[in-house]
């Protein structure tokens, strides 16, 4: 028998456990805020909200059905014994338009207690299942462990109101973990989301650094949280009661980030309110008020041309397979940093000498474009132009079949047809006419791109698509081949005109929903709107930037704040095959693409700031040395593997940088 409790215009439902299975709230009945089990078939008791384990140092246990409930009008409180001597009481309570669960674990035994990992199951619903359902259904989890200063948010992929947000208020949250992420959830979903006081015992150094607990015999530790419902982002920013504000969480290398300190707030490691370094990468700040203890995350960023040079050494000294016959040898394939040797494909599709790692190739055009080379001067400028050469002969000989249909890689591959590759090939190819001016590569890019709608892209919403259409059209139109280009557009604009009338039925991509479906939807639909202006075009525009924003969360770390969430590129694309949340991944970039080619009527003053932001925290990625990670897997621990670390392998992150360089053209 379940138990309804109301709050705030909507309610907890509470199980016969007295663990809440679900929210619910009157404006969006459909709306699933947590997991649920007949509709989540994967989901069960043991992931309920509030369950958790504890690690100690008198043994290890979990906690699920209380020893004892006590129910009362206002809510219930439950009675666990996870390890002998620790007792946890759990109080549920609904207070007008509030809900409070105070979780509260005391040491019963004779002895000093030492808690090295408790966790608390939050089981938001941050599952794709398909576009429709999950725009109707779904919600994103927005995740900020910063210490005291911590908070998860369940925000509707439709971006509409109500949200669900809860925000500690005594105790402190130091990670996040995932759990259920393996090959049987898939990458449609994100899994269970597991926060924790504390997972020292499993990752100490994540997120800065692990505390310890120790309690004294009789001593309590309490975590408590409030649960309310939001009418926007803006509405749970403010309720938070955060002890800072960070109006950028990044700057160059050695110069000041500005930190605004609440009242009562001191920065932890020293005086004052502005923060610097003379090191590239993330710094964790600390900040302290009233005894409690934050912590969050910026990054002093190495200018981008130090970046994108040591990135062309790197990629022509180690990137290339020069063991390989001719033209095989003039690919680009990943690279361990652990030993520096080069990864051969071992059958992967995601490791191939072609689709993603075309972003090498696009990388050494944007530096060779602005005569980037680095120290060697011309000798650098000679070895980029013999490589793009190459790469190019390459490409022609081995990725582009008859038909115009463009391969994954130079292997044969059991995938028959990849459209995502056609557009990043087809822009390549422009670029390559841009810096040496053969009508061959013009003609070539034109004809992926044309071949690409006999092969049915219409039907997709292809990475790069749109861009490649407007810079291959003008291209076109300034050589005299008009005709050419005029009927290019239209097949843009009828593509576009396809995707404003399906609504939310978003055709399954290689996820069945994701921020790169619909980054790649507004930077269509803004494309062809500038083409072609249509109050249809710009009606479905709206919509899908609304959808767009929410992928990126709000909280004050710079990995996280308006980074698109994407849970699978570590399986995928790592050596460490880690399912779990990337953050930054590159193509979190997309957003910020499309964000700044959208018309003056849907733009705001934010529309800029959250594009750089966008970028400038995809550097993070990138050492000064040249070494890069293809996934910074985010949790501390992923179905209990340490993480909260880059993976190995250096791979598909080049196009963070090259679309960087590529949208500044455009600015």
């Amino acid at each position: 028998m379940t138990r309804r409790f109301e709050f705030g215009g909507g309610r907890v439902v509470l199980g016969t456990d007295a663990s809440p299975v679900s929210f619910q709230h009157t404006s969006d009945p459909d709306r699933l805020y947590l997991l649920d089990e007949v509709t989540d078939t994967w989901h069960g008791p043991d992931h309920s909200w509030g369950t958790g384990f504890a690690i100690t140092s008198r043994g290890s246990g979990r906690w699920q059905t209380p020893r004892e409930i006590e129910w009362r009008a206002d809510g219930a409180t439950a009675r666990h014994r996870p390890v002998s001597g620790l007792e946890l009481e759990v109080q549920r309570q609904v207070a007008g338009d509030r809900y409070t669960e105070t979780y509260t674990w005391t040491n019963t035994g004779d002895e000093p207690l030492q808690i090295t990992g408790l966790g608390v199951n939050v089981p938001v619903r941050d599952v794709y299942d398909g576009a429709a359902g999950a725009l109707a259904r779904s919600c994103h989890a927005h995740v900020f462990t910063g210490g005291a200063w911590s908070w998860v948010l369940a925000e509707p992929m439709a971006g509409t109101p109500p949200l669900l947000g809860a925000i500690v208020r005594t105790g402190a949250l130091w990670a996040y973990s995932v759990e259920s992420r393996n090959s049987v959830t898939w990458s449609d979903i994100r899994g269970h989301l597991v926060v924790h006081p504390t997972d020292h015992a499993r990752s100490p150094e994540a997120f800065g650094g692990q505390p310890v607990l120790d309690l004294a015999p009789g001593e309590e530790y309490v975590l408590a949280w409030e649960l309310g419902w939001y009418g926007d982002r803006e509405a749970f920013l403010a309720a938070t009661d955060a002890p800072a504000e960070l109006p950028s969480l990044t700057a160059p290398v050695g110069t000041a980030l500005e930190m605004r300190l609440a009242e009562g707030t001191v920065l932890a490691s020293g005086p004052g309110d502005a923060l610097t370094s003379s090191r590239h990468g993330v710094q964790h700040i600390d900040v302290e008020r009233d005894g409690r203890r934050s912590r969050t995350a910026v990054a002093f960023l190495a200018p981008v041309r130090e970046l994108v040079e040591a990135r062309v050494a790197r990629i022509l000294r180690e990137h290339r397979p020069h063991e390989r016959p001719e033209p095989e040898r003039y690919a680009f394939v990943p690279v361990d940093t652990r030993t520096g040797l080069a990864q051969t494909e071992n059958g992967w599709q995601d490791w191939t000498d072609g689709a993603e790692r075309i972003g090498m190739a696009v990388l050494l055009q944007q530096a060779r474009l602005r005569g980037w080379g680095g120290s060697d001067g011309v000798d650098a400028i000679d070895a980029i132009d013999a490589a793009l050469q190459g790469f190019a002969r390459f490409a022609r000989e081995r990725l582009v079949d008859p038909d115009g249909a463009v391969r994954r890689g130079s292997r044969p591959s059991p995938e028959t047809l990849r459209l995502y590759n056609t557009p990043w090939l087809a822009h390549f190819f422009h670029d390559q006419f841009a810096l040496y001016d053969d009508p061959a590569d013009l003609d070539l890019a034109a004809r992926l791109l044309e071949a690409s709608y006999s092969l049915g892209v219409r039907d997709h919403l292809l990475i790069g698509q749109p861009e490649a259409m407007a810079a291959v059209t003008a291209t076109l139109d300034e050589q005299g081949h008009t005709a050419r280009a005029k009927r290019l557009r239209e097949a843009l604009v009828d593509h576009a005109h396809g995707f404003a009338d399906r609504g939310t039925a978003l055709p399954r991509h290689e996820v069945s929903y994701e921020q790169s479906m619909v980054a790649p939807l507004v930077t269509l639909l803004a494309t062809a709107y500038d083409t072609a202006p249509d109050d249809r075009l710009l009606t479905a525009l709206g919509t899908a930037v609304r959808w767009l924003h929410v992928f990126g969360g709000p909280q004050p770390h710079v990995r996280l704040r308006d980074i698109a969430i994407r849970h699978w590129d570590g399986y995928w694309f790592g050596i460490e095959r880690l399912w779990g949340d990337t953050f930054p991944h590159y193509w979190s970039v997309l957003t910020a693409i499309a964000l700044r080619q959208l018309p003056e009527s849907l733009r705001d003053e934010d529309t800029e700031r959250v594009a750089d932001a966008i970028f400038a925290a995809n550097l993070v990625d990138f050492d000064p040395d040249g070494l890069a990670t293809c996934a910074f897997v985010m949790p501390s621990c992923v179905d209990g593997r340490p993480a909260h670390r880059p993976d190995p392998l250096m791979n598909d992150q080049d196009w963070a940088l090259a679309l960087l360089l590529r949208s500044a053209e455009r600015r």
